[in-house]
């Protein structure tokens, strides 16, 4: 049964300019030794010039969201196939920023998965729950139900990833335990092998919500964890760097 690979991924977020390239640069310089594989997400708009500003490098350049369709009439999205071109080779799919504020359904995400799976590129989940689904005890009932809802069976035999992000947690420099997140990542872990049989065991589950260089190394040595989904700390070579050392 094959070990999932590490992968920390930056998520850029809305954030990021033309100079920004200079950040990408210092992070594929300074990931020498690790056994992770790394990933920044930047803005749609900048995946072409950061792609380009980290050819040489193994850096993975992905995306942030993707429409279902390949094309067609709808205004101001970015389809999974123009990632692509563009030179993205993952993309972060069900993120709760789109699940909340864009309402995003399980159904959704499905599709966009399939998108991504068309065109080739790897798809980075995501599941988590509110605050309020937290307090009430839900945490598990809500996960698991995400991955069963969101991940398609041509899942099977391609690469692809899980980030489990407590929306409670994002931005507000809250984190679980890492026994709470040990727990919601063997949750998924079952859930995924019971979807894809072995096949599940090998894909990274990573961790994503407040992740920063101070708590890194704690919560990427925690079982189960197959790495990190880095939001602020990202936009920061030094920073996300020591995230990705801490491994």
């Amino acid at each position: 049964m094959r070990e999932p690979v590490p992968l920390i991924a930056g998520n850029w977020k809305m954030n990021g300019l033309a100079s920004s390239a200079a950040e990408a640069k210092a992070i594929a310089e300074g990931i020498g030794g690790t056994r992770a594989r790394v990933a920044v997400c930047p803005p749609a708009i900048l995946t072409h010039r950061i792609s380009e500003a980290l050819a040489d490098s193994p850096v993975i350049v992905g995306g942030q969201d993707a429409h279902w369709d390949d094309a067609g009439a709808f205004t101001g999205d970015i389809s999974a196939e123009m990632l692509a071109d563009a030179g993205a080779k993952l993309v972060i799919l069900g993120h709760s920023e789109r699940r909340q504020g864009y309402r995003e359904t399980d159904e959704v995400v499905r599709r966009k998965v399939l998108a991504a799976l068309r065109a080739g590129l790897e798809p980075l989940v995501c599941v988590g729950e509110t605050l309020e689904e937290h307090d009430a005890g839900q945490a598990h009932a809500v996960v698991t139900r995400q991955v069963r809802g969101s991940l398609p069976p041509e899942l099977k035999g391609t690469p692809f990833a899980i980030g489990y992000e407590p929306v409670w947690a994002i931005g507000t420099g809250r984190t679980p335990t890492c026994g709470q997140i040990e727990q919601i990542h063997r949750a998924i872990r079952d859930t995924l092998v019971d979807i894809f049989g072995e096949d599940g065991a090998s894909v990274p589950i990573l961790y994503g919500g407040s992740v920063k260089p101070s708590n890194a190394a704690e919560i990427l040595h925690t079982a189960e964890v197959g790495g990190a989904l880095v939001g602020g700390a990202s936009l920061k070579a030094d920073e996300f760097l020591e995230i990705v050392r801490a491994l």
